[in-house]
């Protein structure tokens, strides 16, 4: 009798078994970077809309005119533009409630952008006319009068 070269079936089996305990380690080990990375990425992108907010506010041709800021609507992702400096504004990276940049009322004379962090508990992060901002407290929703612990209206 002649013996044949190759893997038997159960060889096979225990193989493919390896490499999906290997590959399910993985995936949990990598979840919590994944995670701090989309927030990095939250917070450089809050630091782009602030600085393209500001720079709007100084350009009559941007927004609601010189020395105001463009008006966005409240909720999630309402102002697509701003002014020729943002074509398109950033979304976040998840894009689903509660990780989406959500704007307050709009007004000519401040903002609030906010959104919830994925890697920290009860953290939000803020862009407002006075900065980039983080708040920790939970229970907690951002508004024009507490926009991460600041009061955008004075």
């Amino acid at each position: 009798m002649e013996k044949r070269k190759g893997f038997t079936l159960i060889e096979l089996l225990v193989v493919i078994a390896m490499i999906a305990v290997l590959a399910s380690t993985v995936f949990v080990v990598l979840g919590p970077a994944r995670k701090k990375s989309r927030d990095a990425k939250r917070r450089a992108d809050f630091k782009q809309i602030s600085t393209a907010m500001e720079v709007c506010y100084n350009e009559t041709s941007c927004g609601a005119g010189d020395n105001q800021y463009p008006v966005p609507g409240a909720g999630a992702n309402t102002l697509s533009a701003i002014g020729n400096i943002i074509i398109a504004v950033p979304r976040d990276p998840v894009d689903t409630s509660p990780y989406q940049y959500t704007w307050t009322a709009g007004e000519t004379y401040y903002y609030c952008l906010y959104t919830k962090a994925e890697s920290l508990t009860d953290t939000w992060f803020c862009s407002s006319d006075k900065g980039v901002f983080s708040k920790e407290s939970a229970g907690y929703t951002p508004s024009n009068t507490d926009c991460c612990g600041i009061d955008i209206t004075q």
